[in-house]
């Protein structure tokens, strides 16, 4: 592997890191949200 493919594997390893932790926080925050709104009685009726 020459220099500039382990470049180009890291920033893709970079990025993927990145990304699933956008969305992992925002899988989170929305469990967090759904919770809120379910102890305040505000969930929608379907």
């Amino acid at each position: 592997m020459t220099n500039h493919a382990v470049f180009i594997w890291t920033a893709y390893a970079v990025a993927f890191v990145a990304l699933g932790g956008l969305v992992l926080a925002t899988l989170l925050a929305r469990a967090r949200v759904r919770r809120e709104i379910a102890e305040r009685g505000l969930e929608r009726k379907r």
